[in-house]
C-alpha cells in the first residue's frame, strides 16, 4: 500500500468532514494501491514515451521512432531544441535525433507531459473542467521553466531534472480532475473539489510517480512541494528548487509579493535568494523563462 493510501485509511477526520470527499479519495487510494495507474484521456503517445524512456535497454533509435510517430510532439521537441534557452550556439537542428541528443531524455519527458496535458484539456470526456485543465497546463509549464532557471543559476541540481519535476508537479491535480468527472456529487459544492485538490494532490502526485518508476528524488520533490518550512543543513536540492519555482510562478511578475512570500523560508536561504538575488534572478531570467514556457507549449 502506498503512503497516500495508508494516510487515507488512517484519517478519520477526512471521513467525518465529508462522506462525499472521503469516498472519492478512498476510491483514488484504492486505484493507486492497485499498482496500475493511468489517466483518463491520457494520449497513448505519452504512455509510449514514458515506457521507452524508462527502459534502460532502449536505444536512441527506438526513442526517435516512438516520438516521431506523433508529428505534433516531434515538432514541439524541435522547437525546444532550437529555443533561445537551449540553443546557445545558434545552430538550428532540423532532425529529431539531433534534437533529442541536444535536449536529453528528461526534456523529452517534460515535452511529452506538456503535450499530453494540452491534449487532455481538449477531451470531450472532460467537458466542464476546461478552466481547471487550462490553468494547470499553463502553470505547469511556467513552474517547469522557473525550476530550470533556478537549478541552473542558484544550485547544483541538474536543470533538466528540475524542469521535468516542475512539469510534473501538478500530476496529482490532473489525476484528481480526470477522475472527478465521473463523480458529479463533487460539483454540488463550490469548494469541495478545490478542497480535495488542495489537500491531496501532492501525496497523490508522489504515489503516481512512484508507480511510474520515476526517480525517488523526483517523487519526493512532488510529495513535499508545499513543505516550505523544511529545515535542512545540507545544500539546496530538488525539493527546494521545485517549491520555490512554484512560488515564483504564483507571484510572477509581482516582485514585492514574491519577496514577502520568500522571506524567511529555509528553502530560499539554501538557494541564496535574498531580496536582491531574487530580483536579479527574476529579471535576468525573464526572457529565458518566456522562451522555455513557449517552447513547452504555452
Amino acid at each position: 500500500m502506498s503512503e497516500f493510501s495508508s494516510t487515507v485509511v488512517a484519517n478519520p477526520e477526512l471521513q467525518a468532514s465529508s462522506n462525499v470527499a472521503f469516498e472519492f479519495v478512498r476510491t483514488l487510494a484504492g486505484e493507486l494501491s492497485g499498482g496500475h495507474v493511468d489517466l483518463p484521456s491520457f494520449p497513448e503517445i505519452a504512455v509510449r514515451v514514458r515506457r521507452v524512456l524508462s527502459d534502460p535497454k532502449s536505444s536512441i533509435h527506438q526513442v526517435v521512432r516512438v516520438v516521431g510517430s506523433e508529428p505534433a510532439l516531434a515538432a514541439r521537441l524541435l522547437r525546444i531544441a532550437n529555443s533561445a534557452a537551449l540553443n546557445r550556439s545558434g545552430r538550428a537542428v532540423t532532425d529529431l535525433r539531433t534534437a533529442i541528443n541536444r535536449i536529453g531524455y528528461n526534456l523529452v519527458r517534460s515535452a511529452s507531459m506538456s503535450f499530453a496535458m494540452s491534449q487532455i484539456r481538449k477531451s470531450n470526456k472532460l467537458v466542464g473542467l476546461e478552466h481547471y485543465l487550462n490553468e494547470l497546463w499553463h502553470r505547469s509549464t511556467l513552474v517547469a521553466a522557473f525550476a530550470y532557471v533556478l537549478a541552473r543559476t542558484c544550485s547544483r541540481v541538474n536543470p533538466d531534472e528540475a524542469m521535468l519535476t516542475g512539469m510534473m508537479h501538478g500530476i496529482g491535480k490532473l489525476y484528481i480532475l480526470t477522475r472527478a468527472i465521473d463523480h458529479p456529487e463533487l460539483f454540488l459544492s463550490n469548494t469541495l473539489l478545490d478542497d480535495i485538490v488542495k489537500e491531496w494532490h501532492a501525496s497523490i502526485g508522489k504515489a503516481i510517480l512512484e508507480n511510474w518508476d520515476f526517480p525517488e528524488a523526483t517523487a519526493e520533490a512532488i510529495g513535499e512541494q508545499e513543505d516550505l518550512g523544511r529545515e535542512d543543513t545540507g545544500p539546496a536540492d530538488l525539493r527546494d528548487v521545485v517549491a520555490i519555482a512554484i512560488l515564483m510562478a504564483s507571484h510572477s511578475p509581482d516582485y514585492a509579493n514574491l519577496d514577502v512570500a520568500l522571506n524567511g523560508l529555509p528553502a530560499s536561504a539554501r538557494l541564496g535568494l535574498d531580496e536582491v538575488k531574487t530580483r536579479m534572478v527574476m529579471q535576468e531570467s525573464a526572457a529565458e523563462v518566456a522562451a522555455l514556457s513557449h517552447a513547452l507549449g504555452t
